[in-house]
């Protein structure tokens, strides 16, 4: 009795490939199904985004945005 033995490791590899694949597959469709649901009772509120404080420049800040474009402007005329 002879054992082709690359054909029986390319069963196992098909084997192997097709477990993954259809893992994957079947975790791709427990993820959706998971976020429709949390969708679904925990919805994001609808609101206008409120302006954050640290996205004004202020004091400090406006010194460091003003030396930054000092920089950039510098740069681009040694050019």
């Amino acid at each position: 009795m002879e054992v082709n033995l690359v054909a029986e490791g390319l069963k196992f590899m098909m084997l192997g490939m097709g477990i993954v694949f259809l893992f994957l597959v079947l975790m791709i469709i427990a993820m959706n199904v998971m976020s429709k649901i949390i969708h679904r009772y925990f919805p994001e509120p609808q609101g206008t985004p409120k302006q954050s404080a640290s996205s004004v420049p202020t004091g400090d800040m406006r010194k460091k945005v003003a030396a930054i474009a000092a920089a950039i402007h510098h740069h681009n005329q040694s050019k």
